[in-house]
C-alpha cells in the first residue's frame, strides 16, 4: 500500500484529495501537513503534523495543491528529505520553478499545471494543430472562478507553451495578455492568452486557430475539481517507484 501525504489539505482540491484517497485502491492517506490548526475532522489513524521533516519521512509520495510560497518551503525541505512529489500548485515564479528542477535531481517529481486527462490530451492536440496550421492566428481564453489568484492560469500558459513549441517560438517573446487602445494590427507570431474571472467556474480553456475563411477551436471544461484530485492520485500511483527526475502528466499517461 502506497502511503500518501497531502500538502495543502485545507484548500479546495486538498479537501477533495482526502475524500478521494479513502476510495482509491493501492494507495491510502497516511499524513497531512498543516501550518496552523486543522479546522475539520480527519481519520484518527492519519498523522497530522506541522513539522516538515516528520511529514516527508511519513510518506511514500506527497501530493501538493497549495500556494507558491508553501510549495517552495516544501521543496527546500525535500532537498534534505527526498520524497516523490506530485505538485499541482500554479503561479510558481522563476526561482520556484528552478528550485523544483534542482530538487528533481534528487527525487522523482511530477509537476503539472493541470492534472486532468482531458487537458493532457488537449496539450498534445494544440501542439499538433499549431505545427500543422501554419499561418493561423492563435488565441487562448481561460475562465475561472472569482477566487482564483493567478492569471493567466497555469493551464493556459502550458497550452500556450505547447502552441509555441509547435512553431519553434519563444513564448516569452510572443505572448500577449492584454489589448487596449490603438495598438495596431495583430502581429504574425503573437500568441494571446486572456483571462476571465467570475462566479464559480471550475475551469474552461479555449485554444483557437483562426485563418481567413475558417477557424478551429479546441475546448476543455472542468465541471468538478475531483477531476484534478483523481488525476493527481492516478499520477501519484504512477510516480511511486520511479527514478529521480522531472516528469509531466503526459509522461504518466504515455502521451509524450
Amino acid at each position: 500500500m502506497i502511503k500518501a501525504g497531502v500538502f495543502g489539505a485545507s484548500g479546495r482540491v486538498g479537501r477533495l484529495l482526502l475524500e478521494d484517497l479513502r476510495l482509491e485502491e493501492g494507495i491510502s492517506l497516511s499524513c497531512v501537513y498543516i501550518r496552523n490548526e486543522l479546522d475539520f475532522s480527519i481519520d484518527p489513524s492519519v498523522l497530522v503534523t506541522n513539522d516538515m521533516a516528520t511529514f516527508l519521512k511519513a510518506c511514500d509520495v506527497v501530493i501538493d495543491f497549495s500556494l507558491p510560497d508553501a510549495t517552495q518551503s516544501m521543496l527546500e525541505s525535500a532537498l534534505e528529505y527526498p520524497t516523490p512529489l506530485i505538485i499541482g500548485t500554479t503561479g510558481l515564479d522563476t526561482h520556484q520553478v528552478n528550485l523544483l528542477r534542482d530538487a528533481s535531481e534528487s527525487m522523482p517529481i511530477l509537476y503539472a499545471t493541470n492534472m486532468s486527462l482531458g487537458v493532457a490530451m488537449m496539450n498534445k492536440l494544440v501542439h499538433m494543430a499549431s505545427k500543422t496550421l501554419e499561418g493561423f492566428d492563435i488565441e487562448i481564453v481561460e475562465q475561472h472562478h472569482r477566487h482564483k489568484k493567478d492569471a493567466p492560469s497555469g493551464t493556459a500558459l502550458t497550452l500556450a507553451e505547447s502552441a509555441a513549441r509547435g512553431r519553434d517560438l519563444d513564448l516569452d517573446k510572443v505572448r500577449i495578455s492584454g489589448r487596449n487602445g490603438n495598438i495596431g494590427e495583430r502581429t504574425k507570431d503573437e500568441i494571446a492568452v486572456m483571462a476571465l474571472r467570475g462566479g464559480d467556474i471550475v475551469g474552461r480553456h479555449t485554444v483557437g486557430f483562426y485563418n481567413d475563411g475558417e477557424f478551429i477551436e479546441l475546448n476543455h471544461t472542468a465541471t468538478s475539481r475531483n477531476t484534478f484530485s483523481k488525476g493527481a492520485i492516478r499520477a501519484a500511483k504512477w510516480l511511486h517507484g520511479k527514478e529521480r527526475g522531472l516528469y509531466s502528466i503526459a509522461d504518466s499517461l504515455e502521451l509524450s
